[in-house]
């Protein structure tokens, strides 16, 4: 093959030390050099003083033997092993550091046996490879232990998050309730969970706020302070919620801040969240978590009716393109679904009435149709009004014009499920 065809890949080639004397040794008589080896891409496996001592002579081809490899793990182990054949051998410190290479790429199920293979081949004992690879195994280990903790506060089931990590469900199983490291905050998580920092406890029932707050952007995204309130009035860390309006997925950001669990589903997962918001309709049933027990608020935020006209979808049996009649049915239908499912928890729907957009600007009181639908105990009902600059000249115009009075309230109401 041509000499400039040879393709030397440093962070694959395991001699990290070469030899000048060498180089200059071989380019004296380059016909009595052996091959070098190559994989299908031209990368060189084997032989790079003999190649270079071909670069030196400024010859033009080279005698090569082509290897298929599969993989760059595969690849390097290849190397390890004909470098340790013949040639100058690899220093204490390169085999350490290849071994590393080679185990970092290799699937945590087929570590045991991969270890015996790199003492063999790295020529070192067991022993050896034993504290060489530790610190990975460790690190390996702690990451595991922190994707397990993430997909149980993602309200995953002990086999999901088994496949996920690629281990047994009782291992899970194990892991979950043998190991009360999985529950256990330091100092700066607990006092985040218990809301003893960055917050503001609620004292009266009207929240107002200025700004939005910042976080995912998305028709109708809940206000994360709200959420954040309701989950300090109404939960304790590690207490499951469940949202199956998810939105922009403002309900995982505040409940992985706070340390709590979070369900949580839409009719249509935005893009950029779609691995953390399931997708669900709930007009073919309510989500349902693996344990309601743990489910200690539910927290509903819908589309407000026909205010929300066309924004999700076109589909008539998306709650915001439903007659107020079906929105109304659909929507306390809901409620009560999640009521019967539950015990000792609350839920909470925020909504604000529809005007503006209504058939003749009809104020349509939502919270007043829920509480004339759903017979549960009124545990507390907020106010979070919108700010004035969200209605326009026009609308101003037509308030003055016909003496109405623009809706700027929303409101919360929180239902108690005993």
């Amino acid at each position: 093959m041509k000499v400039l065809d040879v393709i030397f890949r440093d962070d694959l080639y395991p001699r990290i030390e070469t030899s000048a004397t060498t180089v200059q040794k071989y380019a004296e008589d380059l016909d009595v050099l052996p091959p070098i080896e190559v994989n299908q891409n031209n990368e060189l496996i084997d032989g790079w003083h003999r190649w270079t001592a071909h670069r030196k002579q400024e010859a033009d081809e080279i005698k090569a033997i082509v290897t298929t490899t599969t993989s760059e793990a595969e690849f390097l182990e290849m190397a390890i092993e004909r470098n340790s054949a013949h040639g100058l051998q690899l220093s204490q410190t390169d085999k350490k550091d290849m071994a590393r290479k080679i185990y970092n790429q290799t699937a945590e199920s087929e570590r045991q046996s991969k270890k015996k293979t790199l003492a063999k081949i790295l020529s070192v004992s067991d022993r050896t490879i034993q504290e060489w690879l530790s610190r990975i195994d460790k690190d390996t280990k702690e990451a595991r232990k922190k994707r397990i903790f993430e997909l149980w506060l993602a309200g995953w089931t002990q086999a999901e998050i088994a496949a996920a990590v690629g281990v047994t469900k009782m291992a899970i199983s194990k892991h979950l309730e043998d190991s009360p490291d999985v529950y256990k905050l330091n100092k700066t998580n607990q006092a985040a969970a218990e809301h003893a920092t960055e917050f503001k406890i609620p004292v009266y029932n009207i929240w107002k706020q200025q700004t939005k707050s910042e976080g995912s952007e998305h028709f109708g995204n809940s206000e994360s302070t709200w959420l954040d309130n309701l989950l300090y009035l109404y939960t304790e860390p590690f207490d499951t919620v469940v949202d199956p309006f998810a939105g922009g997925g403002s309900t995982i950001d505040v409940c992985k801040k706070r340390f709590r669990r979070y369900f949580v589903s839409d009719r249509k997962p935005i893009v950029e969240r779609e691995k953390e918001i399931r997708q669900h309709d709930l007009t073919d049933g309510i989500l349902k978590p693996s344990q309601w027990n743990d489910v200690k608020l539910v927290y509903l935020d819908p589309p407000y009716w026909i205010q929300a006209a066309g924004e999700y979808s076109d589909d008539p049996t998306d709650l915001a393109n439903m007659t107020l009649d079906e929105f109304t049915t659909q929507l306390a239908k809901i409620v009560k679904q999640y009521a019967a499912k539950l015990s000792d928890a609350y839920i909470a729907l925020i909504i604000q009435p529809t005007q503006w957009k209504a058939p003749e600007r009809q104020f349509t009181d939502h919270i007043g149709d829920m509480l004339r639908m759903v017979k549960l105990p009124v545990d507390m009902r907020f106010s979070v009004p919108y700010e004035s600059q969200q209605c326009n000249a026009q609308m101003v115009e037509w308030a003055k014009e016909n003496k109405r009075c623009l809706v700027l309230s929303r409101e919360i109401i929180v239902w108690s499920v005993k």
